[in-house]
């Protein structure tokens, strides 16, 4: 949030921290599968032979916070975090030693980790050619108030961690566009245009909302409104039903990085599909080809519309914290209080990801099509993660 980070590069930063805890919980003798086995290309990290007494849970903590510190461009505002930290741990009893050898432990794992993360390829992508939106009709195009430019555009150049391919699962083909009122793409723009919004799907729009490119126009000037990414909205659900389920430390650790690699490789799926298609936004076609003055409930983020992001990181989120908690699992997402809007609950894990999709619609910024195929992907992509980790 501080950062105004993007949601794709947002799921890199909270995947790579999640890791870096992970693999020093990994190495220290837990039941945790080796990620050396389950992810592409993760390197060999030796046990560090110079530590020989340490907390593994605290190491892990640290291992996460040394990464993050280094990934994130706000990252130096955790150092003072770290202190206060361990301050709190010597409070409670923890010998110098442990926490000398707990911090060179995970000092060993996170720049292992860093190094993996520079290999990725993301770094590369802001040296490439500056996306130019198409002219052409039917193809995406920068939406006010701010016009912002393209984002990502290259995010599926960036090595994943369990796919084959960012195209490894295509979802179906979108609804042609077609400026005819009989054709199969009119009706989907008819369907947005005329839907009547109640009280509760407003309701339900802005608490998935989760775009931190929001501008406020005040006339003269653009207000950027801070806002949470759609992967840090699932990782707050994942905390809130590990907190309510009294979740131990190990297992805890294993479904947050599970659910991290997840929204990652979920986001090179959809963002290859994205630019494939390149398809024009709700706001832009209607108001081109219905009704000129026509706006969505919700501002449109800055990036074609098909399949709908938000619909396919929840959908395998879901997926992979269904095997875990099952799918009769209820729970009450607070995640947006801080942020001003009041809490909702779910009577599953699935249904709050089925609200998720369908708020894209209730907003105005994406097509039915789009929800319903990103929710498909995004199930495939869920299922896949698993599958990487021997789950079934």
């Amino acid at each position: 949030v501080h950062d105004v980070t993007n949601p794709p590069l947002a799921a890199r930063f909270f995947a790579y921290t999640s890791i870096a805890g992970y693999e020093t919980l990994s190495l220290s003798g837990s039941n945790l599968v080796p990620l050396k086995d389950c992810l592409n290309q993760f390197p060999d990290i030796p046990v560090p032979d110079s530590v020989k007494s340490y907390n593994a849970e605290l190491a892990a903590i640290m291992a996460m916070l040394h990464t993050a510190q280094k990934l994130q461009p706000s990252g130096s505002l955790l150092v003072s975090y770290e202190s206060r930290f361990i301050d709190s741990c010597r409070e409670i009893g923890f010998s110098e030693d442990i926490i000398t050898g707990s911090l060179r432990f995970a000092d060993q794992v996170s720049k292992a980790v860093l190094a993996y993360a520079r290999a990725d390829n993301y770094n590369k992508t802001t040296t490439y050619r500056r996306f130019e939106p198409s002219t052409q009709p039917g193809a995406w195009y920068p939406t006010p108030p701010a016009y912002f430019a393209a984002v990502e555009p290259y995010f599926n150049t960036v090595r994943s961690f369990t796919l084959d391919s960012a195209s490894q699962f295509i979802p179906e083909e979108p609804v042609v566009f077609s400026e005819r009122k009989n054709s199969a793409f009119y009706s989907l723009m008819e369907k947005n245009y005329r839907d009547s919004l109640n009280e509760d799907h407003q309701t339900i729009a802005a608490f998935w909302d989760c775009n931190p490119f929001a501008m406020q126009d005040n006339g003269h000037l653009l207000i950027g409104l801070k806002k949470i990414s759609p992967g840090a909205h699932w990782l707050g659900i994942t905390g809130i039903i590990l907190k309510d389920r009294h979740t131990d430390f190990v297992k805890s650790m294993k479904i947050l990085t599970l659910v991290s690699i997840g929204l990652m490789d979920e986001f090179i799926c959809c963002w290859d599909e994205k630019y494939r298609s390149n398809r024009i936004r709700p706001e832009t076609a209607i108001r081109k080809y219905i009704d000129a003055d026509w706006m969505p409930l919700l501002q449109t983020p800055p990036f074609p519309e098909y399949p709908s992001g938000h619909s396919v990181i929840s959908a395998a989120s879901a997926i992979i914290l269904t095997h875990f908690f099952g799918t009769k699992n209820s729970f009450t997402d607070t995640v947006e209080m801080r942020f001003g809007l009041p809490s909702r609950s779910f009577v599953s894990i699935d249904s709050a990801a089925r609200e998720a999709g369908i708020s894209r619609f209730y907003g105005g910024i994406h097509f039915m099509d789009a929800i319903e195929n990103g929710l498909s992907q995004g199930k495939k992509v869920g299922a896949h993660v698993l599958g990487r980790f021997g789950i079934k």
